[in-house]
C-alpha cells in the first residue's frame, strides 16, 4: 500500500507523455477507463474501480492505493522519458 495525496497522483498523470494511458492499459491488459480511473476519473460504465481510496483533506486529499502496480508503471514511464 502506499499513500500521496490526490494532487502528486494528478500531477503524475498531468505529466506523462500523450498515449500513456493507453500504453499502460496494454502492458498491464486492462481498459484504459480503468488506468483513467486510477488517476481521479470515474468512468465505471467502462473501466472498473482500481483499488484507491481518496479522503478528504488538503492538497485534494489522501489516497490510499491498495495495488501499486499502475502507478510503478507510469513512473517507470515518466523515467524512460527524463532520461531522453
Amino acid at each position: 500500500m502506499r499513500k500521496l495525496t490526490f494532487n502528486e497522483l494528478r500531477r503524475i498523470k498531468d505529466s506523462l507523455p500523450d498515449g500513456s494511458m493507453h500504453r499502460i492499459a496494454d502492458e498491464l491488459g486492462m481498459e484504459v477507463e480503468t488506468i483513467r480511473n486510477f488517476f481521479g476519473a470515474d468512468n465505471y460504465k467502462e473501466g472498473k474501480a482500481v483499488g484507491i481510496h481518496i479522503e478528504p483533506g488538503p492538497d485534494g486529499g489522501v489516497v490510499e492505493i491498495d495495488d501499486t502496480t499502475v502507478l510503478d508503471r507510469a513512473l517507470k514511464i515518466l523515467e524512460e522519458c527524463a532520461q531522453k
